[in-house]
């Protein structure tokens, strides 16, 4: 059997030379799927979170991966203590950064934050509610906020009393009851935990520098009583985690980050972000954070995106996106072969805001009708998206979205040299008539779009895809 380790220097010579030639061409030139994040990284022989996570979970990335590539839609939850402020202190609003950075941007002290938990009590939180509402808009999976930067556990652990079961009058652990609604539901779990940043925990790291003395102590020491043991709560105690998701490692040094692997082996297949140490080395997938790559990358990614402007609530944040934005967002990350976790900041009376779900429920009834157009496809076997849509591959079939309909009743997909088995309208299974020509393959469509905000053809040719 090959070394892991020796493997993963191959593999990254490749993928890594590939990707300055070309960020879409690995794929192409291997026909295999993508590396892990670590795997297209600069190699560091002498980075040993680095050398520990491919010698324990490189030669089981691309099984642990397949599912997370099928899935393609997924829902960030951003839920925690600073639902209570929602975005004002003081009667100041505080908008530079998320509204779950509160405590850092408005400096406020540890003494008046863990006052801040008696008034949180989410009496209107219904796990199977917000799973339905997730399940209705297409998402295979969640992740959530089991701790955020402010240190506030969001389930009840034996680490640390600051958590929604000892410090709020509500008693309860969500994330047992959200992890009992997905299962019931069939979708994945995955948690978000902030393991540099703790901003109530001496020794926590903090963005821009501790302003309270009361931060101030040893973060290995933190690492050890907070970090390790709540990690180890959350993989333990909440039946199958499919995603851990790491944020800002703020003063994560490898040695640091080598500490909490181990526990990955509590959750047999669960996957990693790669935001684990402070050089995002290691982990399964990258994490571009409200943006979409230009071109599809050389390893697994995932853009988390927020359906306002922040990502925990805010009060007075009501610039949401719209539905067709949305829907295109998620057309586009898919034709590039990543994933989309769209984000929803519920309140702290535990509801998922109104427009959010709105704006879900018409992403549902649009992934009803197309979502096999997005569900475990490939990114775009076209060099450049094309200037009406994109594409997205399953096998020898390309699926065409357009978001801009051709006025002349006309699509060319270009540099396409396929035969054209068949074409047809998605949504109906009408059959379209296609012709080739020296740009490509032409589609002849009807004069008015068959769907709202991107509609989808389906496109049989004959072979792999061949573009000039």
């Amino acid at each position: 059997m090959p070394n892991p380790l020796t493997t993963w220097f191959r593999w990254s010579r490749i993928a890594l030379g590939l990707a300055l030639l070309d960020p879409g061409a690995f794929a192409a030139a291997t026909n295999n799927p993508a590396p892990s994040f670590s795997q297209a990284a600069t190699a560091d022989t002498n980075n040993p979170a680095l050398v520990a996570w491919q010698q324990a979970f490189g030669a089981s990335h691309e099984q642990r991966m397949k599912w997370w590539r099928d899935a393609r839609f997924g829902m960030f939850i951003h839920w925690g203590v600073y639902a209570v402020p929602a975005g004002a202190w003081n009667g100041t609003n505080v908008t530079r950064s998320g509204a779950e950075w509160i405590m850092n941007r408005g400096k406020i002290s540890m003494a008046d934050y863990q006052k801040v938990p008696a008034q949180f009590n989410p009496v209107k939180f219904n796990a199977e509610a917000w799973v339905s509402i997730a399940k209705n808009a297409g998402m295979k999976y969640i992740v959530i906020t089991a701790k955020h930067h402010d240190g506030f556990a969001m389930f009840h652990s034996q680490a640390s009393t600051f958590n929604i079961y000892d410090a709020t009058p509500f008693k309860r652990d969500p994330l047992k009851e959200l992890a009992d609604a997905c299962a019931q539901a069939g979708i994945k779990l995955g948690f978000y935990y902030s393991q540099a940043q703790d901003w109530n925990h001496p020794g926590g790291a903090a963005s821009g520098g501790h302003w309270d003395p009361a931060q101030d102590g040893d973060m290995d020491k933190f690492i050890a009583t907070v970090d390790i043991p709540q990690v180890k709560e959350l993989l333990s105690n909440y039946g199958k985690v499919a995603v851990i998701w790491w944020d800002t490692p703020t003063g994560m040094t490898s040695e640091r980050a080598e500490k909490l692997l181990p526990l990955l082996n509590l959750q047999p297949g669960i996957i990693s972000n790669n935001r684990l140490d402070s050089k995002k080395l290691t982990g399964d997938f990258g994490t571009p954070e409200n943006k979409i790559p230009t071109n599809a990358l050389a390893s697994d990614w995932e853009t988390c995106m927020t359906m306002n402007r922040t990502w925990g609530y805010r009060a007075y944040d009501h610039e949401w996106k719209s539905t067709e934005t949305l829907v295109r967002n998620l057309v586009d990350i898919a034709s590039k072969g990543g994933n989309f976790l769209l984000n929803v900041g519920p309140t702290s009376e535990g509801l998922i805001p109104e427009p959010s779900i709105e704006g879900l429920k018409e992403m549902g009834d649009w992934m009803k009708v197309n979502g096999v157009a997005i569900y475990g496809t490939m990114q775009s076997p076209l060099p450049v998206p094309p200037a009406w849509g994109r594409v997205t591959q399953k096998g020898e079939i390309l699926y065409l979205h357009v978001f801009d309909w051709p006025a002349d009743g006309r699509l060319l997909v270009p540099g396409l040299r396929n035969e054209v088995v068949s074409a047809a309208v998605l949504a109906d299974g009408s059959k379209l008539k296609s012709f080739s020509t020296a740009a490509g393959v032409v589609v002849e469509v009807p004069m008015t779009a068959p769907g709202k905000f991107s509609s989808t053809l389906v496109l049989k040719i004959k072979g792999a895809p061949a573009v000039q």
